[in-house]
């Protein structure tokens, strides 16, 4: 792998800003963003809509990226279109060649399961995932970054009632408007020692993520043991390959499976990684 001296140096930057986030944009352990104001001084509160929640999270959080990338060396691009990968690229001042893809995920704690969090899909096991030298839906081809990490969010929603979604607050009330998320963890750590093998949500090809909370902050994933380059040769087969069970053709669809068909030690499967829960 090119860089990797430079790639350890920025993760354990990148790691070392994760810690320093969560007092950022909270007080307490409450989310410092109350909600929206207009010119007239009303404020209006925040939809739980985990989707509005994470546009927020990276608006607030942008500022510091800059200040993060400026003293390590470094500049911000942003992806050009809101569909491409990754969120940001970092590059080198000193030498452009070096570059890093930094995808930034939010997810929400699953109360009904302690220890596990939702999830997030940690980018596109399609073309230019295929095709390290494509242009399609990526800042620059895949293989131009030296390292890819997502820097993810783990926090609590907070239930609230109608009165509370509802109510217009003044200025003065700031203090009192109840935040929606709180309780927050960051993490940063390279996609593939994060990545379950199975796809992520929706109809999309996106690879999931692990779901145990600990796991995560370890990246303690399915292929943690395996190495990233079979992470890679994984996703860039996921639903193509095919194996026979019984008298029955089937795409091959988990790692274990994966390592059989290649005649790999099945040791180098993650038996510490937990599967993800039935939904």
């Amino acid at each position: 792998m090119k860089n990797e001296l430079e790639k350890a140096v920025f993760s354990k930057q990148l790691k070392e800003f994760a810690g320093t986030l969560a007092e950022l944009i909270s007080q307490g352990d409450e989310w410092t963003i109350r909600g929206f104001i207009d010119i007239f001084k009303n404020i209006y509160t925040i939809s739980s809509d985990t989707k509005i929640i994470s546009k927020i999270l990276e608006l607030h959080l942008f500022p510091h990226f800059l200040t993060f990338a400026e003293s390590n060396g470094y500049i911000i691009e942003l992806a050009t279109y809101q569909n491409w990968y990754p969120d940001l690229t970092f590059i080198s001042k000193s030498n452009p060649t070096i570059k890093f893809a930094v995808d930034l995920k939010t997810t929400c704690r699953d109360e009904e399961y302690p220890g596990f969090c939702n999830g997030f899909t940690l980018g596109s096991h399609g073309e230019y995932f295929l095709e390290r030298t494509s242009t399609k839906n990526i800042q620059y081809p895949y293989s131009a970054y030296s390292g890819h990490f997502c820097l993810g969010i783990i926090y609590s929603r907070v239930q609230l009632d109608k009165n509370e979604e509802t109510h217009i607050y003044s200025l003065d009330e700031i203090k009192t408007i109840p935040a929606v998320i709180r309780n927050f963890v960051f993490f940063a750590e390279e996609k593939w020692k994060i990545a379950s093998d199975k796809g992520g949500s929706g109809n999309t090809a996106n690879i999931g993520s692990i779901q145990k909370i600990d796991d995560i902050l370890n990246g303690n994933g399915v292929f943690a043991k395996a190495g990233e380059e079979l992470f890679d040769d994984y996703w860039a087969n996921f639903g193509k390959i095919e194996i026979m069970t019984g008298e029955k053709r089937k795409k091959l669809s988990s790692f274990s499976e994966y390592l059989a068909y290649r005649g790999l030690s099945p040791e180098l499967n993650n038996p510490k990684a937990p599967k993800r829960k039935i939904q």
